[in-house]
């Protein structure tokens, strides 16, 4: 606390001492409106903490009373207590009030510009207002004279802060990177100095021209507000500014009028603004370029997950389909070997049993026999059905146990097949034989329907083999809540979602509707359709 205070009471006279004779050397270059002393008044007060602020007014009124006795005012401390005093006060508590509504010293986007110009309106008011009645105190003006010396003071003031308060906060603030620098300094260059050469030439013309020059003033800075964004807007606002006051005095011996002011005004409050949106604007293409770059990695994460997830899962989608192949080849090697054995020890023992009175048994034996043989090569087709290694997938769908299902169901088998299946790899045809079979097994079961129609076409786009199949049963429908146990739709769903393909379910007034969509990585198999 001590240091804080040693380093305010350290600092304070100094930061008075140089604001002061700042505020002098702007004097001369402001009168008759004070323009820019005032600009520099609120920005200082604005940047500043409040512990600086008697240095700062402190410092100001010094440097106002040193000019009134150079200049020899013959009215001495009444224009020093009317005159100087009032303005600084009612800025310092106006200041004061707007800090403590959380007015922050910041142009980053076009709600603090506005915030920010609505303050320095409601200040350069409240100011001028003090300004009006000291004015009425002093001398005996008529109010129209009153009122048109208010209001030029009010655009003065107004644009006395456009002027200074934003390259205040640039430097104070936001200092711009040397990149950036150097980018202003090039377009101050290229764009800003043959504008003011255009500026100097024009207004040595006539009156309209000399208009026009002025209009035209306002093209760089909104070059520089679209370039740069406010910072650009404020500096190339104070140096065009600061051409025109040095034409119209130099060269064409004029003073600036309220037209001058209020074109100042209108112009560096829309440059302000439009810098501001400006940058605005680029922070959130900036943050949205961020994101999209984010998301892309994210994007490339989850599709490096969902294919690794497919391989997991075709991997244990043709483990399984191994095991049932070896399963099944063990099944009827042995079980199948031994069933034939025992009819064929039955057979041999056929005219015993008849001699014996036993015939019948001979029979039932039989009989089991035939029941265990056909249920075993239901169980095989199931695990791994024969007619797909031995006649290939477009003949085990149109011939195969497919048709004796449907056959045996009393249902209606329609297809239409067409295409190489040799594009494709074995385990995306083991999987269209699957799918079939599990859709015409749910349509025995549960549809109720008299026809079931298969529909496959296998061909090459892009370099790879698709296989689209379209799978339709004029049933019942699937009910409003599907009973849970069993593969179903579920178990079909994953088998697609696992080799990369398609699922959909589509709505039909009747029965239910699949199209499925496999996609291989080959585009053509030398070998044969197996």
């Amino acid at each position: 606390m001590r240091l804080k205070s040693a380093l305010t009471f350290t600092s304070g006279p100094l930061l008075g001492l140089g604001y002061a004779i700042l505020w002098a050397l702007l004097w001369p270059t402001t009168q008759p409106d004070w323009t820019l002393q005032f600009g520099l008044r609120f920005g200082v007060l604005l940047l500043s903490p409040v512990s600086y602020w008697g240095w700062l007014i402190g410092g100001e009124l010094m440097a106002a009373g040193l000019i009134d006795y150079l200049h020899g005012y013959s009215l001495g401390w009444r224009i020093f207590l009317y005159g100087d005093l009032p303005q600084p006060i009612v800025v310092a508590i106006c200041m004061a009030l707007l800090r403590r509504a959380n007015l922050r010293p910041s142009l980053r986007d076009p709600e603090e510009v506005s915030r920010l110009l609505l303050s320095a309106g409601f200040t350069v008011v409240a100011a001028t207002a003090t300004d009006a009645m000291m004015m009425a105190l002093i001398h005996q003006l008529p109010p129209a004279g009153l009122l048109h010396a208010l209001g030029d003071e009010l655009l003065g003031n107004y644009v006395g802060m456009l002027l200074l308060v934003p390259p205040l906060i640039l430097v104070w603030r936001a200092r711009p990177s040397k990149q950036e620098m150097s980018e202003l300094l090039m377009d101050g260059l290229l764009v800003m100095l043959p504008a003011l050469i255009i500026l100097l030439i024009l207004t040595e013309q006539a009156a309209p021209q000399r208009e026009f020059a002025r209009i035209l003033s306002l093209a760089p800075v909104m070059f520089f507000a679209f370039r740069h964004g406010w910072r650009g807007a404020s500096l190339s606002m104070l140096v065009s500014s600061l051409g025109m006051a040095l034409v119209d005095r130099v060269f064409t011996h004029s003073v600036p009028g309220a037209s001058s002011h209020m074109f100042l005004a209108v112009a560096g409050t829309g440059a302000l603004m439009l810098g501001s949106a400006t940058d605005a604007l680029r922070r959130s293409s900036a943050r949205v370029a961020e994101q999209n770059v984010y998301l892309a990695a994210v994007n490339r994460r989850l599709d490096h997950l969902a294919r690794q997830l497919r391989d997991a899962a075709r991997g244990n989608m043709q483990a399984e389909e191994n095991q049932r192949r070896h399963l099944a080849a063990e099944l009827h090697d042995e079980l199948g070997q031994n069933l034939t054995a025992i009819q064929t020890h039955v057979k041999l023992a056929q005219s015993r049993l008849q001699h014996a009175g036993m015939e019948d048994i001979s029979t039932s034996i039989n009989s089991i026999l035939s029941h265990m043989r056909r249920a075993l090569h239901r169980l095989l087709d199931d695990l791994r059905p024969a007619v797909l290694d031995e006649f290939g997938l477009m003949r085990a769908l149109d011939e195969g146990p497919i048709r004796d299902l449907m056959a045996t169901a009393g249902m209606t088998y329609h297809t239409d097949l067409h295409g190489d299946p040799r594009m494709l790899e074995e385990d995306i045809r083991t999987a269209i034989y699957r799918l079939a079979q599990e859709s015409a097994t749910n349509a025995v079961k549960h549809a109720q329907a008299s026809e079931f129609r298969l529909r496959l076409r296998i061909g090459e786009r892009a370099g790879s083999a698709l296989a689209l199949m379209d799978i339709r049963d004029n049933g019942v429908g699937l009910p409003e809540r599907v009973p849970r146990g069993g593969r179903g739709l579920q178990g079909m769903r994953d088998r697609v979602t696992s080799l990369g393909g398609l699922f959909r379910l589509r709505p039909d007034q009747q029965g239910v509707h699949l199209r499925i969509l496999l996609r291989s990585t080959i585009s053509r198999r030398e070998s044969s359709d197996l």
